[in-house]
């Protein structure tokens, strides 16, 4: 990654709790907080627990997830597109993600691709371009958004069920660990609501988001989410393996 020492935190912070989303409005909308909150947890398990060695950051935006995974790794490469809403400083090669990657093959212990693959409108190429650039045992962690509104447009193509991920993995020779879905039908809820209250007013959002992060966390709150998780997915998380086979 290019210019590490002037990386700073943007969508994830960490606090006492672990990484969660920011409160600055310039780096995570207010209307958003809701599942940036959850995917700042969901990131942090899943990297503290599989991320190593030398890892590609696809996708990489302002590389927000730095300081969860660059503990846990020998270094890091951060690639994207020039289509990214997102230029900065840290790119170390600017890339077409719907070509091929110019980077040599197996080279890579871990691929981090969060919030990519909804993006890209040949996921099939990315998803064979990242079975080639990990080493053999190396691992994908990849995040995508289901129940969830359009995003960057107009680079939003698509939304995958856990059956389509199995399928890419199962296509590219990758060994499935862990594929899970991330919220369920009351963060959908909530989330589409504080889409829509940001749009009258910005306190009155910013006061549902608070209450809202403060409901998700109770009990009950957990309760729903994980009874109605499978069916009404925010979104999904995955690790898989290339097995050793694997070309």
């Amino acid at each position: 990654m290019q210019n590490k020492n002037l990386w700073k935190e943007t969508k994830f912070i960490k606090t006492s709790q672990g990484y969660r989303a920011s409160k600055d409005p310039k780096n995570v909308s207010i209307s958003s907080r809701i599942i940036a909150n959850i995917l700042g947890k969901t990131y942090e398990k899943v990297i503290s627990q599989h991320a190593s060695g030398l890892l590609l950051d696809l996708g990489c935006g302002n590389v927000p997830l730095y300081g969860v995974y660059r503990d846990k790794i020998i270094d890091n490469i951060c690639i994207d597109w020039s289509n990214t809403f997102h230029k900065n400083i840290y790119l170390d090669y600017e890339v077409d993600l719907n070509t091929v990657i110019p980077l040599d093959s197996e080279q890579f212990d871990t691929i981090l691709a969060t919030d990519v693959l909804e993006h890209i409108a040949k996921p099939e190429l990315l998803m064979s371009e990242i079975k080639r650039l990990l080493k053999s045992n190396g691992k994908i962690i990849l995040t995508v958004p289901f129940l969830y509104w359009l995003h960057e447009q107009p680079y939003d193509y698509f939304r995958y069920t856990e059956f389509a991920l199995r399928m890419f993995c199962q296509q590219n020779n990758l060994s499935v660990i862990e594929l899970e879905p991330y919220g369920g039908a009351i963060e959908v809820i909530l989330d589409i609501f504080s889409k829509q209250l940001i749009r009258v007013s910005k306190l009155s959002c910013q006061i549902f988001s608070n209450l809202s992060l403060v409901f998700i966390e109770s009990s009950i709150g957990q309760k729903i989410s994980l009874k109605t998780a499978r069916n009404f997915p925010m979104g999904y998380y995955l690790v898989a393996q290339k097995l050793e086979s694997a070309n």
